[in-house]
This record gives C-alpha cells, sequence and structure tokens, in this order.
C-alpha cells in the first residue's frame, strides 16, 4: 500500500526514551511501594500513565493518590529527559516525508512532557497533528489516539501508514485499520536496563 499520511508514536519510536522512563518508574514507585517489571513495561508501552498506576495499584493491592504518583513520574521524566537519544533510522523516515505526505504524532504520554521532547528535537512543526494522552478517554491499546490522529489529517485512517516499538500501540494502531510498521524491525528491540 502506498500511505496518504504517516502516524508515529513517540516515545521508543522518534526517540529512544524507553530505558529512561523505565528508571523514572521505578524511582517514581518505590516510595509508594509499587513495582513495574521490566516485561509488563514493555508490554504496556503506550499506557497513559494514569492507567499504569491504577493497574499497579489493583494488581498489587496498594491504594495509592493517583495523582501524587502520576507528579512524581512526571518530574522524574522532565528532569531526566535529556536521557532520550533520537532514533535515527525513523527519525529519517519523518524527515525524508516532511513536506510529502501529512505526518501526525500517536503517543500515550502527556502534552505537557511531550511538546518541549519535540521542541527540543526541532520537529514539532513536521507534525500536522499531535494526539497525546491528554486528546482521548481511551488509550492504547485502543484505537482512539490513531483513528484521532487520521481524523485531525483529515485522511482515512486505512490509508495510513504507522510506526509503533509496543505491544499495546502496534495493537492499536491495527484496530485502526492501518498499515503498521513495527520499528524493532528497523532498530532492533528497545530494551531498558532490567534494575
Amino acid at each position: 500500500m502506498e500511505p496518504v499520511a504517516l502516524v508515529f508514536d513517540f516515545d521508543g519510536t522518534l526517540v529512544d526514551s524507553m530505558p529512561m522512563h523505565y528508571r523514572c518508574w521505578q524511582l517514581a514507585l518505590e516510595p509508594f511501594g509499587l513495582t513495574f517489571d521490566h516485561e509488563t513495561f514493555q508490554n504496556w508501552g503506550g499506557v497513559p500513565t494514569r492507567e499504569i498506576v491504577s493497574r499497579l495499584s489493583r494488581a498489587q493491592g496498594v491504594p495509592v493518590d493517583l495523582e501524587v504518583v502520576i507528579h512524581a513520574k512526571e518530574t522524574l521524566t522532565r528532569a531526566h529527559a535529556h536521557e532520550a537519544e533520537p532514533i535515527e533510522p525513523v527519525l529519517s523516515i519523518a524527515r525524508t516525508s516532511r513536506g510529502v505526505l501529512p505526518m501526525a504524532i500517536a503517543t500515550g504520554g502527556p502534552r505537557a512532557l511531550i511538546g518541549p521532547r519535540m521542541e527540543a528535537l526541532g520537529i514539532h512543526d513536521w507534525f500536522g497533528a499531535i494526539v497525546t494522552a491528554d486528546d482521548v478517554a481511551r488509550g492504547k491499546p485502543e484505537p482512539d489516539p490513531f483513528l484521532l490522529a487520521a481524523k485531525l489529517l483529515g485522511v482515512d485512517p486505512t490509508r495510513c501508514r504507522a510506526y509503533e516499538d509496543a505491544p499495546s500501540g502496534l495493537a492499536s494502531a491495527r484496530a485502526a485499520g492501518m498499515e503498521v510498521i513495527d520499528v524493532a524491525t528497523l532498530i532492533g528491540p528497545s530494551v531498558a536496563p532490567p534494575t
């Protein structure tokens, strides 16, 4: 299929931020008595922060104040954001397609964290739409982020090519009817240190 638009995940797709996010999760959760194993972290890539904290709290039977834990994680992510590096093979696809095809971001991250990092990379103006966890009621693995990205670009989702790295994001893009490229086939799997 020749796509009429491209939709990219952000973390783990355009930037290698997954190791940084894993460290921040460990630091954020430890004071509250919650744990987040590496395999689950990998599988839940793209799931919004609020949903991750809710799932961990329920599964481990540890009640927490969601807002306090979310604030801790977001504060740590801002402090460690400089550790994320561009993923050049995927960034190169976006760079080459800039001005040729409409492009969007569909991320499980909050706008407050995504926007500044896109600005720092100098790519913010490459994308006609940026869909974050703040924009949809149901995040990945539901199709909503990718469907909204296609709608904002004014294109049929079945004519879009999506780039993703995490199982929940791959499922989300497929559920939206998009052709999906697993970026692991371009760069190898993202592996966070199991600390």
